[in-house]
């Protein structure tokens, strides 16, 4: 399986309601490629805008830094923050309130 193929395998995993970090992927597969998280979540061809909410969709939207920021969407942070808010999360200022309430570990 490709890099970015496990990438959103793990990505699929993180529930409504939670976010996760690029770190937190990178760590779970045992690699320090943060990056390259980020770059597959770029080349996403499953999410949620695209095919929207089904076992096939990979929720992108739900990948923040690691210090609870909204960082980089395909689609724009305001609709990043939007989808986020939809799912309950607490956004000011492009930052994840509440962080490690709703952030989601492997």
């Amino acid at each position: 399986m490709s890099f970015n193929k496990k990438v959103w395998q793990l990505c699929k995993k993180v529930p409504r309601g939670k976010v996760t970090t690029y770190k937190e992927i990178a760590a779970a597969m045992r690699t320090k490629a943060y990056r390259a998280v980020g770059n597959a979540m770029n080349k996403n061809p499953y999410g949620l805008l695209i095919c929207g909410y089904g076992k096939n969709m990979v929720p992108c939207h739900r990948v923040v830094d690691s210090t609870g920021h909204i960082h980089g969407f395909a689609h724009g942070l305001k609709k990043k923050s939007d989808l986020l808010r939809k799912e309950g999360i607490k956004i000011r200022k492009n930052k994840i309130l509440e962080f490690e309430k709703v952030r989601y570990r492997f």
